[in-house]
């Protein structure tokens, strides 16, 4: 890919959204045979949303998180076009998204990582824990990154 990817903030109303909600069916949701129905969480509209985005408005990547109110989260649904992955694209977006969640205060992040992207956020910092366990019928680790005091 040629064209350079901005990293942008949006909510469940930019035009972005549905871009994002198609990447995130076509990469987490589809394989599993999954419908398009099953992408939307209940809490999108209170979640923040990074999406990495070419100049002419196609989504090729994005990270969700979700805060608990208690100075952490879950970061969820991060996904990046099949074309795209191995280049950086998800460090990046996961990099930008914990330097905001750094000026916000947040001092942790949760995640479920599946089995094959638990080496991925290990190198980014996270740590497993608990036991391995099924989710969406594929093996997952829940995992976590502490910062801050």
């Amino acid at each position: 890919m040629s064209d350079p990817l901005d990293l942008l903030f949006i909510d469940v109303t930019d035009p972005l959204y549905e871009g994002e909600c198609d990447l995130r069916f076509r990469v987490l949701r589809e394989p599993l045979g999954m419908s398009r129905s099953t992408v939307a969480f209940p809490f999108e509209a209170d979640s923040l949303h990074l999406v990495a985005a070419t100049i002419d408005g196609a989504v090729m990547g994005c990270v969700l998180f979700h805060p608990d109110g208690a100075g952490g989260g879950r970061l969820f649904q991060m996904a990046v076009d099949p074309s795209l992955q191995g280049q950086g694209i998800g460090r990046s977006l996961v990099e930008h998204l914990e330097a905001e969640l750094t000026e916000r205060g947040v001092e942790s992040i949760e995640l479920h990582a599946r089995d094959h992207a638990v080496g991925f956020y290990a190198g980014m910092g996270y740590a497993p824990f608990g036991e391995p366990y099924e989710e969406v019928g594929i093996p997952h680790q829940n995992m976590r990154k502490t910062w801050g005091d």
